[in-house]
């Protein structure tokens, strides 16, 4: 077996369990935040009863989000150590303002938050949600700028064979990492509109708390209208920059083989499931589409992966299916948020209709690690995006029956961790707010 494929599972079963956490953690602490102001603002019992009833939700979700993602960071040393000697001038001096700063400042006032109900003063408390939610939202900025010199290496030079850092500003302003930054944040509360908007629905299908489930139904169709507008637009950017910075990622994205001024997207297309070039079957094409979305214009060139060395190519079809399907979410989102905007008035008397906001809960979260998938199955075969490769960036002395070993233990202990903490979040979620307690002892 080899090392760097396991490594690679290994690496990617933690960092999917944790993704599952992390955006409902940005997104729902906003949300909370919104609700405990209007709480503050008007002294109305109903909004701090929202708060409460929510945020027993976000402090699951942020315990978990703690523990899964843990074990991340030690993979570096343990099975990435060579990529950590090439990149830790860089890589780690951004991890530690993540952790110094933005972790730190999260998990303090996330402790006044939970234990101070009726123990701090109103805007005391209300000030801490803000912070943790601020928090939360720099905390994944010094970890996506970090993720975005992988996808795009700025602002380094190469001594003794290391990247050494050259320019900071250079490093926090790269596009990459600010228009996936964008997107990714977006999607978090995308995610949280939908999740609070299904969790409402499902409440007031069952006659339950009707006044205060409508509440937070009409502010959960506002996040995911605003939120899947501004995702669409980000990820227009996003796909732009990538076709700039990254050729090969963008080619396997569309499954584009000949460089074409001009390119067609082809709304029915599918590649073969090999390396074998070409795909198997193009129709329907958008005359010049794809050319508009790399570049604005619509004769705008694009390189094909024949154009691209066959080594420094991605597999195609995990990438172009993984990114397909990912717009057709996002496609889904959009009209679902544009149609709830025009019926959320009367959105307790839809009945059975209140099944669509319940069962498109798991979407969302589909299509965040989809584009997951894309943005790092697309840089393959890539640790660096032009640097380093995959294949050269491991542990040279741990063997493979070392990280099998460790990576079915992973999957055990973190199965666990997902069922126990979907199970406690279900609970509360279906839980009545009328049995919320005032604090969290």
């Amino acid at each position: 077996m080899d090392p760097i494929i396991l490594s690679r599972l290994q690496f990617a079963v933690a960092t999917i369990v944790h993704f599952f956490y992390v955006p409902l953690t940005i997104g729902l602490s906003f949300f909370i935040a919104i609700m405990e102001t209007r709480y503050v603002k008007t002294g109305d019992e109903k909004f701090k009863k929202q708060a409460q009833f929510w945020g027993r939700i976000f402090l699951i979700n942020f315990v978990l989000g703690v523990v899964t993602g843990i074990a991340l960071e030690f993979q570096f040393g343990t099975n990435w150590a060579l990529y950590s000697k090439f990149v830790g001038d860089i890589f780690g001096s951004l991890l530690a303002i993540e952790a110094t700063l933005a972790f730190f400042l999260e998990s303090t006032f996330i402790g006044i938050w939970a234990f101070g109900w009726n123990r701090v003063p109103k805007k005391v408390h209300l000030a801490s949600i803000w912070l943790v939610a601020f928090a939360g939202t720099i905390s994944a900025l010094w970890i996506l700028l970090a993720n975005g010199f992988m996808q795009h290496p700025v602002g380094y030079q190469i001594e003794d064979g290391v990247a050494k850092l050259s320019s900071f500003v250079d490093v926090i302003t790269n596009p990459y990492g600010w228009w996936m930054y964008l997107h990714t944040v977006f999607g978090a509360f995308l995610l949280t509109g939908f999740l609070v908007m299904g969790i409402s629905a499902w409440h007031l299908f069952a006659g339950r708390s009707v006044e205060f489930f409508t509440t937070s139904f009409r502010l959960g169709s506002t996040f995911a209208l605003v939120f899947s507008i501004l995702l669409a637009l980000a990820g227009h950017q996003l796909g732009q920059v990538t076709a700039e910075y990254q050729k090969s990622k963008f080619a396997a994205m569309e499954s584009v083989w000949e460089t074409q001024e001009g390119a067609d997207m082809h709304l029915i297309k599918f590649p073969h499931f090999t390396r074998e070039e070409g795909n198997a079957v193009e129709a329907l094409p958008l005359p010049g589409f794809l050319s508009f979305l790399a570049g604005n214009d619509f004769k705008h060139k694009v390189i094909g992966l024949k154009d691209i060395d066959e080594k420094d190519r991605p597999l195609v079809w995990p990438v172009f299916y993984s990114f397909r399907l990912m717009v057709a979410l996002g496609c889904l989102f959009l009209l679902v948020a544009i149609g709830t905007f025009f019926i959320r008035g009367m959105v307790a008397s839809l009945g059975w209709g209140l099944w669509v906001y319940i069962l498109l809960i798991p979407l969302p979260y589909l299509a965040l690690q989809l584009g997951w998938l894309v943005t790092e199955l697309g840089r393959q075969p890539w640790v660096v995006f032009g640097l380093m490769y995959t294949a050269d960036a491991g542990s040279p002395p741990v063997d493979w029956y070392q990280i099998l070993l460790t990576l079915l233990v992973m999957i055990g202990v973190y199965g666990a961790i997902t069922i126990a903490g979907f199970t406690l979040m279900i609970k509360s979620a279906l839980n009545s707010p009328q049995n919320q307690v005032e604090h969290y002892v």
